[in-house]
């Protein structure tokens, strides 16, 4: 019976926490992606986040991102960058708000899937003659780290996608190449929804 009425107090709690503020809101953001990983080049990213506020201090969400980069490739030192292609993702993000005014810091947490694009078809060379390999699209488990500061209704923030690295190995021989998939993202936004009642 103690148990019941403490978790029902620590409901109301939240609950009264909760209501002073807008719980939802959809951020969109703009910005750059920069590929971590010799070879690879920065592109532009597209982003949505509809967002539930638990309180004020405490945002979960879910992050759709469509990301456009050229992969990098490494083999045998040799760096070499594949087609444009497009990073999408699908990610349930936390976020922690520090403070209470207009101007509030944040971090946040994400896990989901990210699909990496196909970045075509390169050409190594590995000391028996160069070969082609094509850099295939496919899905990985990957996570996000954030921080940034949220002023009113806009929101600036650095976001670090760790996603594992693709790694193939050439038909003749036993060269193995890698494509780094983490990269970096620098956003700016806007949350429509939200804030104070």
């Amino acid at each position: 019976m103690k148990a019941y009425l403490f978790s029902l107090f620590m409901l109301a709690a939240i609950s009264a926490t909760a209501q002073e503020y807008k719980p939802f809101k959809v951020n969109v953001s703009l910005g750059i992606a920069k590929p971590i990983g010799s070879g690879a080049s920065g592109g532009v990213l597209f982003a949505i986040e509809p967002k539930y506020g638990l309180s004020d201090h405490v945002d979960l969400g879910l992050r759709l991102e469509l990301a456009a980069v050229a992969r990098g490739v490494v083999s045998n030192g040799n760096t070499s960058s594949g087609e444009v292609g497009s990073f999408t993702s699908g990610v349930i993000t936390g976020n922690y708000l520090f403070g209470q005014g207009g101007v509030r810091p944040f971090l946040g947490l994400g896990l989901g899937l990210y699909n990496v694009a196909s970045g075509g078809t390169i050409t190594v060379v590995n000391g028996q003659g160069p070969q082609s390999i094509t850099l295939v699209g496919e899905t990985k488990f990957g996570a996000m780290i954030r921080a940034g500061i949220k002023a009113g209704h806009f929101v600036v923030g650095v976001e670090y996608n760790a996603v594992p690295t693709t790694t193939s190995t050439l038909s003749i021989g036993s060269t193995s190449v890698e494509s780094k998939n983490t990269y970096l993202g620098i956003k700016l936004g806007f949350d429509i929804g939200g804030g104070r009642k």
